[in-house]
């Protein structure tokens, strides 16, 4: 499993004792979930009025820089093309797995310094979102646009003989050039017809160029005169005279543009790679921060002054998340009984899912790690 619930609950006689009565709870008789301690520095509380906006603020932030972590990750992900199942291994924070990160949370007081008050911390983080936002959706453009281009060529150079660029086949010395009576043609025919080309037509010389499992590439010379009446029986016997004009310059230009595109692509590819590592890294990063933000704010509006909270990261099992949910609102229903209503009446409506119904008595958020929109 790779979804968290942070939560937290009012502080007992001590934190500790608040720590422990959940962990009775939830894993010495029934495993229900493994829990670790969450720790939040002593932030500024700033008046009741900036925390109620804030609350709103965050909850939106939260979204904002969530959606960014994804898109990095997943552009991660169609950068490294057939290598997917290395993404993961590409996805650290703070050069350790997300769920180490998570886990062994230390607030980085050197990022957001715990001086200045909540909203300069919020504003610090969603200006640097932002521009991580900005800065991978430019990068992303111009990466995308050479990759296209170059899928173009290859696309160009590829399938079909009767489609397909001819520039890495034919040669100069496969044609007759510059002849005023003699011209050469080039023809594709399947394999069965191919015996038909100097049969029906006035051909002087032909030669098989290329072959693939459908057809061949034949290079036909004739009297100019006798083009169209080569083109007629061509039709007639179901193989197609390619429009093509040998042009050194034009083919040449065709392969040296390939090659430039190729060499460009290998070149954004590890900068761009090591940018996507960093960024997601510090997008991730500013995630959890954000989220230990809500859960300080959240506690102090629900808990009151002064501040004196505990907050609990648990990784429920898969299994046992309905359990557990029931567990923690027998544990904490005493701390909001509105909230405990809802739930218990929640409970007793069939197909209802509990996962969105987000108010608990307790202060509740959670953290999927699960950020591809594929299996790796």
């Amino acid at each position: 499993m790779t979804e968290f619930w942070l939560i937290s609950a009012p502080g007992d006689k001590t934190c500790q004792q608040t720590w422990d009565k959940m962990m009775a709870a939830t894993t010495r008789t029934n495993n229900l979930s493994t829990n670790h301690k969450f720790s939040i520095p002593d932030l500024k509380v700033g008046t009741l009025d900036v925390l109620v906006g804030l609350s709103d603020e965050l909850a939106k932030l939260d979204s904002f820089v969530e959606s960014v972590v994804k898109k990095v990750a997943q552009y991660m992900a169609d950068v490294l093309e057939d290598s997917r199942d290395k993404v993961q291994e590409n996805l650290l924070a703070n050069g350790v797995d997300l769920v180490t990160y998570i886990t062994r949370f230390q607030w980085d007081m050197a990022k957001y310094p715990i001086k200045q008050s909540l909203k300069n911390i919020s504003e610090i983080i969603s200006k640097q979102v932002t521009q991580i936002d900005n800065d991978l959706k430019t990068r992303a453009s111009a990466y995308n646009n050479l990759k296209g281009n170059l899928q173009n060529l290859e696309r160009k150079n590829a399938g079909s003989l009767l489609t397909r660029s001819l520039a890495d086949i034919v040669k100069k010395e496969d044609f007759v050039l510059d002849s005023e009576y003699l011209i050469t043609l080039l023809v594709v025919s399947q394999k069965k017809n191919q015996t038909n080309i100097k049969k029906n037509a006035p051909v002087l010389s032909s030669s098989l160029l290329f072959e693939d499992s459908d057809s061949g590439l034949f290079s036909v010379t004739l009297f100019r005169k006798a083009t169209d009446d080569f083109k007629h029986k061509a039709r007639e016997n179901k193989f197609t005279v390619r429009d093509f004009q040998y042009n050194e310059e034009e083919m040449k230009a065709d392969k040296e543009e390939m090659t430039r595109l190729s060499t460009d692509k290998k070149k954004q590819f590890g900068p761009l790679v090591r940018w996507l590592k960093v960024n997601f890294s510090e997008a991730f990063i500013a995630w959890i921060h954000i989220k230990a933000l809500r859960v300080f704010v959240e506690s102090v509006l629900r808990y009151g002054l002064p501040v004196n909270f505990q907050a609990m990261l648990l990784q429920p099992n898969k299994k046992t998340m309905k359990k557990l949910r029931e567990v923690l609102n027998d544990l904490y229903k005493h701390l909001d009984s509105s909230a405990a209503a809802i739930i218990d009446s929640a409970m007793d409506i069939p197909g209802l899912n509990l996962s969105q119904q987000e108010y608990y008595p307790y202060v509740y958020y959670k953290i999927d790690c699960n950020l591809l929109d594929f299996k790796v």
